[in-house]
């Protein structure tokens, strides 16, 4: 152990200016055991400052290393554990308690002994020495301490410090003056006895000097010892002035100690004065209300915009006291419960006071309102809510204190308004819808035409377009339909067109009617009730099952969105669905009246609401107005695809006369006045894709009705009727431009053209029928491998029988064939098609293309015989020129 404390002495606490006293070799209680060493040091330098510092060693190494240090005056407890039974623990109170296990008793103990002396001579404190023996307790002896020069170190009272080491190092001149005095002795080594007999005879005439000197010198000596004995009572002096100093000035440092800790009290005592004065600040601040807006709140007038304002800053004021975070603790005060109180009796009140008051004034709404439904019943539009929303906007500020701070009577505020504004605008719309249906039927000589009475707003009879037979009912279209010919003959489309406009004119105008209504109530609405009605749509607008009954609002959720959860933005839609619940259904029924006076009205219908759906999805896609035109849209494409199905319908079940030539099929002319009406209602139209669809439909029940039409003529030749038929749907097609039946127009031409060809081949057969069948055998001859020049030597073709032919057919025969000709197309052919002259034409170029096939054949086949045709190609064409002027 001395070892090491010479090493820690030399290693570490010498290049610091400290003294090690006292070491003990530790580890910590109950962890693994790493020892480390505790040493007691003190500085040289004064003020002496007394330490305990941890010395550890190094885990790369064999050195030592200071790990910490803690100042004695800090050290509260020194607990040895057991003053009786030898223990190695003991415990250090300094910020904490650190427990250590030393390696032996002894080392404690003197550890502790050391600990105990440096505080009673250094420190001015009491270190609590629990469970420490008593002796090693002891007091140490008063022993005067020598003053010893600046710079050179101090013992420590008691001794403390070690002793000096037994061996002491020669130095150089000592060394020198043994080295000479053993020269001097060569025998030194060889007879130690008489080396060291001589150095004893030598001692003794020094030291005999010495006598004699100080003999000598006793004068001085008693000098000296007189002056040491006055510097010796002199220094007792010091110590004892020194000694009453330092009592005095411990007596001063007791009463500054108690000065600054009453200094300590009265801090701490304006400290918390002045949190108390702070908190009952805050408390004042924050929960104090003011007479005026008490008095607002309980007898403010809420009709006047004066004393509305005034409600309004008062309840802000109100919440703002009652919503006030309090601090901890604030809670538990009288005063403050008792304020609270106070504030929820105000609050509730006020909310029953404003609650009762607009319940009043949603009662008068109704009642004015329907005061002014009179000057409404004659003319197509909607009374002005804007007039009451403007009153009732004034509280709004109110509604949403209401709604942050009662949510109850807000909702019973909410339910109360869809009660009373739903029968208010139920009313209102239905008389609307029952002025509109009067004007689209009404008691006009059109509507009586139809069997419509406009006092019902329902038909009575049966309802057609004048020429769309397919609209009728299975039942009664045989025995209207000779009554609706009847009509059709009396300007019939006229009167289409004209009712077509009026109805279009009359919905367009319910539309923008209720629009604006709707899109008016669905803002008030928001901003009263204080409703977002603009929010984030996470996907496009569905139709939504949506219940309003009851005290409460509740909602069918879908897309995972949590049932206890209603957003503001349903909550808008839920309360429109509420109010304006009679208006699907009102436009529902127009929409049937509507389809029932004119099928072709769904075309009018689709356009105008298509547009309407669009603009009220980007405006809002999930809003009442854009869900609610959008199920009507579904009705009126319904109605649509109904009018594109009777009238395929119409095509399939079509008769025609047995007696009379066919012409142009009414289908066909339907389609064409459809496609026309169509094209001009779907002009840069929304909803152009559902139309093509119906185009390609009809079109190919037009192709497939045409051609099952002309296989069961009987009067009129197949290739006539499809002729004319596609002739007019090719012309059709060509006028309007419709993009989408490109490929149509095309096959209709196609058809057109073969059929014509065909009629011509057919019918030019007969004029020249001999000749035909005798160049027909020829052909068949040539076909079978009989070269041309060789038929002529055929008995059937020879020369004689080919000139008994042609004399047959002279010019005055064909013309008569040509003229019968043209008297059977005539008959065939419709005047409205207007194609005989075309016809005439294709035949007259078939003629004179069978004339050179004629005229080729006889000179190939007859050659040299000189043989020729009664008629030329002039005469040909003179016979069909006057041939046509003639008729």
């Amino acid at each position: 152990m001395t070892a090491i404390k010479h090493a820690l002495q030399r290693d570490i606490f010498t290049p610091n200016d400290e003294r090690l006293l006292s070491i003990v070799n530790v580890c910590k209680a109950g962890k693994k055991k790493r020892n480390c060493f505790l040493c007691a040091t003190v500085t040289t330098e004064r003020p002496v400052q007394v330490n305990v510092v941890k010395v550890k060693k190094s885990d790369k190494g064999d050195f030592y290393k200071r790990q910490t240090a803690w100042a004695l005056r800090d050290l509260a407890v020194v607990d040895a554990k057991d003053a009786v039974k030898e223990s190695p623990e003991f415990d250090l109170h300094f910020d904490k308690v650190y427990k250590w296990v030393a390696s032996s008793t002894v080392e404690k103990n003197t550890f502790i002994s050391c600990i105990w002396k440096l505080n009673q001579r250094y420190l001015r404190k009491k270190i609590d020495f629990t469970n420490v023996s008593s002796q090693l307790l002891e007091e140490l002896p008063k022993v005067a301490e020598e003053s010893v020069p600046s710079g050179e170190n101090q013992s420590v009272a008691g001794g403390d410090e070690e002793a000096v080491d037994e061996y002491q190092e020669l130095n150089a001149r000592e060394e020198q003056d043994i080295e000479i005095m053993m020269e001097g002795c060569e025998y030194a080594i060889s007879n130690a006895e008489a080396f060291a007999e001589k150095l004893s005879r030598e001692l003794q005439v020094l030291d005999g000097a010495n006598i004699q000197s100080i003999m000598a010198s006793e004068k001085q000596v008693n000098i000296l010892m007189k002056l040491l004995d006055e510097a010796l009572k002199e220094v007792d002096q010091i110590e004892l002035k020194l000694s009453s100093y330092e009592e005095m000035l411990q007596s001063v440092k007791e009463q500054m100690d108690q000065i600054s800790e009453s200094n300590h009290l009265i801090h701490l005592s304006n400290t918390n004065n002045v949190k108390l004065l702070s908190e009952i600040e805050f408390l004042v601040n924050h929960m104090d209300l003011a007479k005026g807006h008490i008095k607002a709140l309980q007898e403010g007038d809420l009709t006047s915009s004066r004393g509305i304002e005034a409600c309004t800053n008062a309840a802000d004021a109100l919440l703002q006291c009652m919503n006030v975070a309090l601090r901890p603790g604030h809670d538990m005060l009288h005063a403050v419960k008792q304020q609270q109180q106070r504030f929820s009796d105000l609050r509730e009140q006020f909310a029953r006071r404003l609650a009762s008051h607009l319940n009043s004034v949603f009662v008068q709404q109704g009642h004015d309102q329907s005061s002014t439904l009179a000057q409404h019943s004659v003319e197509l539009t909607l009374p002005n809510h804007h007039p009451f929303h403007r009153d009732l906007l004034r509280y709004a500020k109110l509604m949403e204190w209401l709604k942050n701070t009662d949510y109850g009577k807000y909702e019973g505020l909410t339910k109360n308004y869809m009660d009373y504004l739903s029968r208010l605008y139920e009313r209102e719309i239905k008389d609307f819808f029952e002025v509109a249906k009067i004007k689209m039927t009404g008691t006009t000589r059109e509507g009586k035409k139809f069997g419509l009475h406009g006092s019902s707003g329902k038909l009575t009879g049966s309802t057609s377009s004048l020429n769309k037979l397919s609209v009728q009912s299975s039942g009664n279209r045989r025995s209207q339909s000779s009554s609706l010919l009847d009509m059709g003959n009396m300007s019939a489309s006229d009167l289409d067109v004209a009712d077509r406009t009026k109805f279009d004119k009359i919905f367009e105008q319910v539309l923008s009617e209720l629009e604006p209504l709707c899109l008016a109530e669905q803002d008030f609405i928001s901003k009263f009730f204080k409703l977002q009605q603009h929010q984030s749509i996470s996907g496009t607008a569905t139709n939504e099952a949506e219940e309003m009954d009851g005290g409460t609002l509740s909602r069918s959720y879908t897309s995972g969105v949590p049932q206890t959860i209603l957003s503001e933005k349903d909550m808008i839609r839920q309360m429109m669905t509420k109010i304006f619940r009679c208006i699907e259904p009102e436009l529902n029924n127009l929409i049937a009246l509507g389809d029932k006076i004119d099928s072709f009205n769904s075309l009018y219908m689709l356009v105008k609401m298509s547009h309407h759906v669009w603009t009220a999805q980007n405006v809002d896609p999930a809003s009442f107005l854009s869900t609610t035109l959008g199920n009507v849209l579904v009705t009126v494409k319904r109605n649509f695809d109904k009018c594109i199905s009777n009238q395929m319908k119409q095509m399939d079940e079509v008769k025609i006369s047995k007696k009379s030539k066919v012409g142009i099929l009414p289908f066909v002319a339907e389609f064409e006045e459809f496609a026309a009406l169509a094209e001009s209602i779907f002009k840069n139209a929304e909803r152009r894709g559902d139309l093509d669809k119906a185009y390609i439909k009809l079109i190919r029940a037009v192709f497939v009705s045409v051609e099952k039409v002309a296989n069961e003529s009987q009067k009129t030749p197949r290739d006539v009727v499809m002729m004319e038929n596609f002739h007019h749907i090719f012309a059709t097609l060509s006028r309007l431009k419709i993009s989408c039946l490109e490929a149509e127009k095309k096959e209709a031409k196609q058809k057109y053209t073969d059929h014509l060809q065909s009629y011509v081949i057919y019918s030019l057969g007969q004029p020249l029928e001999k000749l035909n069948h005798f160049f027909e055998g020829v052909e068949a001859r040539v076909a079978q491998g009989i070269r041309e020049e060789e038929v002529s030597y055929q008995l059937a073709f020879n020369k004689q029988e080919l000139r008994k032919v042609i004399k047959e057919y002279p010019g005055k025969e064909v013309k008569k064939g040509l003229d019968n000709l043209y008297k059977k197309v005539d008959k065939h052919l419709c005047e409205e098609e207007n194609l005989l002259q075309v016809v005439w034409h294709s035949m007259q170029d078939e003629f004179i293309r069978q004339y050179k096939h004629f005229e080729g054949l006889i000179a190939r086949c007859y050659p040299g015989s000189g043989i020729t045709m009664e008629f030329t190609i002039q005469d040909i064409l003179d016979y069909c020129s006057s041939i046509a002027q003639s008729h």
